[in-house]
C-alpha cells in the first residue's frame, strides 16, 4: 500500500519507492520472494551529467501513485541473477543458504565481505533498473481506497491492541458486515488478517528493544495469548516463531 492506494503484485515485478511515500507490505503469499535495494540520494545525484539517466534524478521525489512495471521475463531474469551473485560474492552471515527468509531478526544486518564490489555491483543493477523501467513503463492510475476502510486502517495502526472488528466498524460509522466487504474487497484480504500482520510487526519491534523475552513482545504487540500468536507467526512465514528466529540467529553468527 502506497499513498493510500493499494497495488497487487504478481511474480516477476520491479516496483520503486520513492523518499517521502509513506508505504507497508499489507500482504503476502506464503512462497513470496524478493529483494530490496535501497540507493542514497547523492547516488542518485551522480548520475545527473548522463542525460540517459536524468529521468531517474526528476523522479527522484514524492510523487502520486506507484511506479512499477512487469519487465520482460529475459529482463526480470537478468536482474534476479545479478542480485543473487551480488549477495553470494559476499559469503557474510546474511547469505549463508540461498532464498532463506532472513531479516526476521529484529536488528538484522547483512554484512557482505566486499562492500567495494557490492556498491559497484549495485550501481550497475540501479542503471539496467532504470533503463528497464524507461522501456517498460505504463501509466496505470489507481484510485484512492474508500475513506471508511482509510479510517478502519489508521485505527488498526494507532490503537494499542489493535482494534476488533465491531469496535472498529463504531469508529467509521458503519456496521460491521458493511466494514468487513469493504475491507477485503479493497485490500484482497480480511481485516482480521491486516490486523495479525499489524500485530507480528509490533511483536518484531519489541523484541528489538532491550532484551525483552518473547512472551512479553507477544502481548506487548496486542495478541491474547502465545497460542494464538504461534498460529498466526506460522500462517504468516511457514514456519513456528522460535524455529525461525533461532535459525535467523544463527545466519548472524
Amino acid at each position: 500500500m502506497v499513498d493510500n492506494r493499494r497495488y497487487h503484485f504478481s511474480a516477476g515485478s520491479l516496483i520503486w519507492i520513492f523518499p517521502g511515500q509513506v508505504h507497508q507490505l499489507v500482504d503476502r503469499s506464503p512462497e513470496a520472494a524478493y529483494y530490496v535495494t535501497v540507493f542514497r540520494p547523492d547516488r542518485i545525484r551522480d548520475l545527473h551529467a548522463s542525460g540517459q539517466y536524468r529521468g531517474m534524478l526528476e523522479a527522484f521525489s514524492p510523487t502520486e501513485g506507484l511506479l512499477s512495471l512487469r519487465p520482460s521475463s529475459g529482463q526480470f531474469q537478468m536482474l534476479r541473477q545479478t542480485m543473487a551473485e551480488l549477495c553470494a560474492w559476499g559469503n557474510g552471515p546474511g547469505s549463508a543458504q540461498p532464498g532463506g527468509d532472513f531479516g526476521l531478526t529484529p536488528g538484522f544486518r547483512f554484512e557482505h565481505s566486499d562492500p567495494a564490489g557490492l556498491n559497484a555491483g549495485l550501481r550497475h543493477l540501479g542503471l539496467c533498473a532504470w533503463r528497464i523501467t524507461e522501456e517498460n513503463k505504463q501509466e496505470e492510475p489507481v484510485p484512492p481506497l474508500h475513506p471508511a476502510v482509510l479510517m478502519a486502517l489508521e485505527h488498526i495502526r494507532t490503537s494499542d491492541p489493535p482494534r476488533r472488528l465491531p469496535e472498529l466498524a463504531r469508529c467509521c460509522g458503519i456496521t460491521a458486515p458493511t466494514l468487513s466487504r469493504l475491507f477485503r474487497n479493497e485490500m484482497g484480504i480480511s481485516l482480521n488478517r491486516y490486523r495479525n500482520s499489524v500485530m507480528l510487526t509490533r511483536f518484531m519491534e519489541h523484541m528489538s528493544r532491550g532484551r525483552p523475552t518473547m512472551l512479553e513482545s507477544v502481548y506487548a504487540a496486542g495478541f491474547g495469548s502465545y497460542a494464538q500468536f504461534h498460529r498466526v507467526f506460522r500462517e504468516a512465514y511457514g514456519k513456528g516463531p522460535r524455529e525461525t528466529l533461532n535459525a535467523d540467529l544463527k545466519n548472524n553468527t
